[in-house]
């Protein structure tokens, strides 16, 4: 079968304030003012836990569905650490990006808790965002266009 493709695009506003762009929809994104943004709106990698979030918000009701699970109400929270001396530089044997993700579900359910877990169990598997994060994404090389002043 194909892959399926997606695309994105962002641009700069003003100061850090960037308009992300996919299919119909738009997000402005910025920094809080302590690090040097207008805090306007979340950063990339609020984003990025948001992004995980609604997948497995979505992809528990999907299979929750599937799967004859009565779900009443789905509520996914995560939080990640980073170290910031990685995205500065201060210490090139950090990494700059996200080292860890926790996540909590909280759902309102009527069946049995084992069969929640199990739902929970096909969710960590199946859910696209998650799995991009778990088994990791090759990231191609950029390409450079340059736009005449």
């Amino acid at each position: 079968m194909a892959l399926k493709k997606y695309t994105a695009s962002s641009e700069l506003i003003e100061g850090l304030k960037v308009r992300a762009t996919a299919r119909d929809f738009s997000i402005v994104l910025d920094e809080p003012e302590e690090q040097g943004g207008s805090n306007t709106g979340m950063n990339p990698i609020e984003l990025a836990l948001c992004s995980v979030c609604a997948c497995q918000t979505i992809t528990t009701a999907i299979f929750s569905d599937f799967y004859g699970i009565p779900v009443d109400d789905i509520r996914v929270e995560a939080d990640g650490e980073m170290d910031p001396e990685g995205f500065s530089g201060m210490n090139p044997d950090v990494r700059p990006g996200l080292q860890n993700m926790r996540f909590r579900f909280i759902i309102k359910s009527k069946a049995p808790r084992v069969q929640i877990e199990e739902l929970i169990k096909a969710v960590e598997r199946m859910c696209p965002v998650g799995d991009s994060f778990r088994q990791g994404v090759k990231l191609e090389p950029p390409e450079l266009v340059l736009k005449a002043e």
